[in-house]
């Protein structure tokens, strides 16, 4: 039996349909299993390069299919990761004509049908609970008989989560969070204030442990009541206005005061007590000794850590891709299950379940594409020569394999660097991130040494997917100054040789140059873009940012100080998601000119200025062109050339337009 689960959304990407001005989905992704078991998983985001991609998942859907080798309508059952009756109101809530049906199922069988020329079957189409996929997306991952589960996001089919037993294969609900008490949603309220928005609560996370919870601590018990039996109540209406009458709101771009730290920390703080208080008191009701947690919340890594310390669990399991993206897994399983193929009863070891990166043939075919901007050189022993850029004080892209599920670097589509220079932190966040510099970063170690260098809990041994923020070792904060928190943590990921090899020969190689059994790891991409998938867009970030090196399959890769002959050799094309806009924008109080931008999203928020030259050059674009070409058709001089190369390079790191190697037609748009 093959299913298929959905997150994501109801209209097709790049479609800016007037009837669906907005949207209520994101993560879109898609999940296969057969009779019960994964066979590929990939989110939208890696292939369409659109962070939290919230369009229905098309190229995760051919991904998968293409993996297994079916088509669309040899698949079992299609799941969508959200009722029908929830997606029904949704829809008549934001449609503003009538064109777009009110029927999600209907919807979806046209989507389907357009993007595939496939007929669904209607009863082949099932809309499953949010909260349940969350549910079963960590429950049939654990390997546990039986235990607890909790789920906690924002929102989703109207509810913030909910609280079940798991026993077999079967899961029973105990409890239920509305909206109105969504922690999710707590967590997003307060950040509002802090400079951040939607997807940025794990920055938040990252900064409380500079903080001190004490001088907002009655403040932020005013937003929030601990209720009998496990239960609570937030008060979503009362944290802005007492937010602003107490601290200095912080935009974006401004810096972080003491204030806005310790704000942080209180948030983080109660997070953290009305978790516990839940499970404190389901524990003791129900008698389980096992934790399955779910939902965006679940990304809270500091919050799982204390869990872990807690003892209040003999073990917890996490689901990797918690947020919504995980649903798309679990409503797969949900199906599968009625199907009569339920998941199988194992511990989830890695989540290997994306593109693979071809064979050696097609790797190197794409790197000499880029024979003028990069040195290549194949080797039999990446690993020790990987490990030796490294300890020679390198920052290295490694990608090998087929990618992970989920937002977590895992190893094989990471930035890799020495865990032990505390500057190592500061220099990636700025040369390659391009984001806060308080930001930490995590450490992957082989899981045999793991212990000698942090404090695990009780009878762990393997943290696999970077879920838990555990203690460094005292004695060994000073030496991995890199990936050691301001609070002595560090958020770990253990190795092990079974489930991915050539990582592990890697650290291995790296532990027998300097003695240190760890690597600093983070996840491939800038601060523009979502995690990369492909060879391409390996080349792209390696080369938009100032790592060192790269390592694509056997091949070691360096930059060659490319002239301007070898610029004008690449095509240029704006993405599917950019469009070209004139506008009139104030330039001073009193006087408005004309400006040029490149908008990568619906909004003029989401844009970028360019001169007036490159904007002419770009509106000479269809599809694809030789940028030499666009150049002499200006008739520019040397200087002036120069000039807008290195302007569409920098646009080009933003990724407000794609540079390519050209293909065989692509001087055809060059007048």
């Amino acid at each position: 039996m093959l299913c298929l689960g959905l997150s994501g959304g109801l209209d097709r990407i790049y479609e800016r349909s007037p009837e669906l001005p907005s949207t209520f989905l994101h993560d879109g992704a898609a999940v296969l299993v057969q009779d019960g078991r994964v066979i590929a998983a990939v989110e939208e985001e890696r292939l369409n390069r659109v962070k939290h991609s919230n369009k229905l998942p098309s190229n995760s859907i051919r991904y998968c299919l293409s993996t297994a080798g079916v088509e669309l309508g040899e698949i079992d059952r299609i799941a969508f990761y959200a009722t029908e009756a929830y997606c029904n109101a949704m829809l008549e809530r934001l449609s503003v004509s009538k064109p777009v049906p009110l029927d999600a199922k209907l919807l979806m069988r046209q989507l389907l049908a357009r993007e595939f020329d496939a007929e669904i079957d209607p009863s082949r189409l099932s809309f499953v609970n949010h909260h349940e996929a969350h549910a079963m997306s960590s429950f049939a991952m654990s390997g546990f008989e039986q235990s607890l589960i909790l789920t906690i996001d924002g929102s989703g089919d109207f509810l913030s989560g909910l609280l079940a037993v798991g026993s077999g294969i079967e899961i029973a609900q105990l409890a239920s969070f509305p909206e109105r008490n969504s922690l999710g949603l707590f967590y997003l309220e307060t950040i509002r204030y802090l400079g951040y928005g939607l997807f940025d609560e794990y920055k938040v996370m990252g900064l409380a442990p500079y903080g001190d919870p004490a001088p907002y601590r009655e403040l932020f018990a005013q937003f929030y009541e601990l209720l009998d039996k496990g239960g609570y109540r937030v008060h979503l209406d009362r944290i802005a206005p007492a937010l602003v009458r107490h601290i200095e709101v912080r935009r974006k771009e401004m810096p972080f005061t003491q204030q806005h730290r310790d704000v942080s920390a209180s948030l983080q703080e109660a997070l953290e007590r009305i978790v516990f208080h839940i499970l404190r008191h389901h524990r003791e009701a129900t008698g389980m000794t096992r934790l399955c947690l779910a939902g965006g919340v679940a990304h809270n890594c500091t919050l799982n850590g204390k869990l872990l310390y807690s003892g209040l669990f003999d073990d917890i399991f996490v689901q990797p891709a918690a947020h919504d993206a995980g649903c798309a897994l679990g409503a797969a399983l949900i199906v599968s299950n009625e199907l009569g193929r339920p998941a199988p009863r194992e511990r989830l070891p890695d989540v290997y379940w994306g593109p693979d990166l071809g064979n050696e043939q097609a790797i190197e075919r794409e790197l000499n594409a880029w024979s003028g901007h990069l040195d290549i050189q194949r080797s039999d022993d990446i690993a020790s020569i990987a490990a030796e850029w490294m300890a020679n004080g390198a920052v290295i892209g490694w990608v090998q394999g087929r990618s992970e599920f989920g937002p977590r670097a895992l190893g094989n589509r990471s930035i890799l660097a020495d865990p032990r220079p505390a500057d190592n932190k500061n220099r990636i966040n700025e040369m390659v991130k391009k984001r806060e510099s308080y930001r930490p970063f995590a450490p992957s170690v082989l899981v045999e040494d793991a212990s000698e260098f942090f404090e695990l809990p009780g009878g762990t041994r393997e943290l696999p997917f970077m879920n838990f923020v555990v203690r460094v070792h005292e004695a060994q904060r000073s030496v991995l100054g890199a990936i050691t928190h301001v609070d002595g943590t560090a958020r770990l990921q253990t190795v092990s040789r079974e489930t991915n090899p050539a990582y592990w020969d890697l650290i291995n190689a790296f532990k027998k140059i300097t003695g240190i059994p760890i690597l600093l790891n983070t996840s491939f991409n800038n601060n523009a873009e979502p995690i990369v998938d492909s060879v391409s867009d390996a080349i792209v970030t390696f080369l938009t940012t100032d790592l060192d090196g790269l390592v694509v399959g056997p091949f070691l890769v360096k930059k060659r100080t490319a002239t301007l002959e070898d610029w004008s050799a690449l095509g240029v094309s704006l993405p599917p998601y950019a469009s070209l806009h004139r506008v009139r924008s104030h330039v001073a109080v009193d006087r408005q000119e004309t400006v040029c931008e490149i908008r990568t999203g619906h909004s003029a928020r989401d844009s970028m200025r360019i001169s007036h030259e490159l904007f002419e050059i770009l509106m000479r674009v269809e599809g694809e062109a030789s940028l030499g070409g666009l150049l002499d058709g200006a008739m520019l001089g040397q200087a002036k050339r120069e000039d807008l190369v290195k302007e569409l390079r920098l646009v080009w790191e933003l990724r407000g337009v794609r540079l390519h190697p050209p293909r065989a037609d692509c001087g055809r748009n060059t007048v």
